[in-house]
């Protein structure tokens, strides 16, 4: 009984040396594997993969500082055609096909092109710029020189237009952002990696490849500098005395052809009135002819113009004023641009009506005209 007993611990022990001995293999096995696995990757020159972020390239060969590092959305791009050939350089490509066939001529860079003080290169993908998502597409980029940026933190903002010869139509497809694109040290190289599907612009029928393989691009480089001068216009209103009244005595007796009010000032100006007792030009012989005169005396830059809306009138003096007038009022609405110019009426009111003896213009041989300024402009030159 104690031999089978025995012999029974005896098995149970074997088994489970078997068991350990089995896992350990296994585990020895996986990790043998393992290692040769992890080795073969590494012989085989698999890598971590990278975090890619924005493209800001140095390196003369690695300008592909895009239309993707300027997050160009597709409302920002404007696509036409025009008759107008480009501005700035043209690029007329011949054997255009065996670039396409090509592994190795992954772009064409033009030669330097001055523009505002700068040297520029226009840029061409045949297969479409890779890096920038172009894959299938013209791309199209315009590099600025580096050495053309003299100081460290100098930028220089920009407006492209890209064109692509159309022949068929004597046109060209042009394609610009809305927006100014800022060239400078970190970013040299602008454009749009998906100008033209390359199928599109293969196909005969679109006119973009003549001639057997024949092709035209271009580019309009405009430089945005700042602006040296500027100007301040605007407009006064609600003046602290806006109205002046001029009486004139004894009416009746003045003889000459034109008479002129006192200087009075509004809205930073010096102004007076006119009046033609007798008439001028269309209302000679019968009306009152008024107007307002930008004072002679006034200083004004060269091409300063004075916006001015005003009311002149004529005031009625009622025998009873307690029975109310009516005025001759009329609006003036003018640009002045000289001094001593005027503005006004030629038949302001008939004579007839200004002496009419149902009517009470003239009291006393006085006649009382108004000016009332509404607004005045002014402008400021900087510098």
């Amino acid at each position: 009984m104690k031999s089978h007993n025995t012999n029974t611990t005896y098995v149970v022990y074997l088994l489970f040396c078997l068991l350990i001995t089995s896992s350990s293999a296994q585990s020895l096995i996986r990790q043998s594997t393992d290692d040769l696995t992890t080795t073969l990757q590494q012989e085989n020159g698999e890598k971590a993969d990278p975090i890619l972020g924005e493209a800001h390239y140095l390196d003369q060969n690695d300008l592909d500082i895009s239309s993707d590092d300027y997050k160009v959305s597709p409302s920002n791009a404007v696509t036409g055609l025009r008759n107008r050939p480009p501005m700035s350089y043209s690029l007329k490509m011949e054997s255009f096909n065996t670039l396409l066939q090509s592994t190795e001529a992954e772009r064409y860079e033009s030669r330097p092109f001055p523009v505002g003080g700068h040297k520029w290169s226009l840029i061409v993908y045949p297969n479409g710029n890779k890096q920038d998502n172009g894959t299938g597409f013209i791309s199209l980029y315009v590099a600025i020189e580096n050495s053309t940026l003299i100081a460290k933190h100098l930028e220089v903002i920009a407006d492209l237009r890209f064109y692509v010869f159309k022949k068929n139509e004597r046109k060209y497809f042009t394609i610009q952002d809305t927006h100014a694109w800022r060239y400078n040290i970190f970013k040299t190289m602008w454009g749009f990696s998906q100008v033209l599907p390359l199928a599109t612009f293969k196909d005969p029928s679109n006119g973009y490849l003549y001639d057997g393989d024949q092709c035209e691009f271009g580019v309009d480089v405009t430089i945005n500098s700042p602006f040296q001068s500027s100007e301040l216009f605007s407009v006064s209103r609600n003046f602290d005395n806006p109205k002046f009244t001029w009486k004139i005595q004894g009416f009746s007796k003045l003889l000459g052809d034109k008479y002129f009010s006192d200087t009075f000032s509004v809205g930073g100006r010096n102004w007076n009135i006119q009046v033609n007792p007798s008439g001028r030009r269309k209302g000679a012989g019968k009306a009152l002819s008024m107007y307002l005169i930008l004072n002679a005396n006034e200083k004004l830059k060269p091409y300063e113009k004075i916006y001015v809306r005003a009311k002149l009138r004529v005031v009625d003096q009622p025998i009873f004023p307690f029975l109310g007038g009516t005025n001759i009022e009329k609006q003036l609405d003018h640009w002045f641009t000289d001094p001593g110019e005027g503005w006004g009426y030629d038949e302001f009111i008939s004579r007839d009506d200004l002496t009419s003896f149902w009517t009470s213009y003239l009291l006393n041989d006085v006649l009382i005209v108004e000016a009332e300024m509404e607004a005045i402009s002014s402008t400021k030159y900087f510098p």
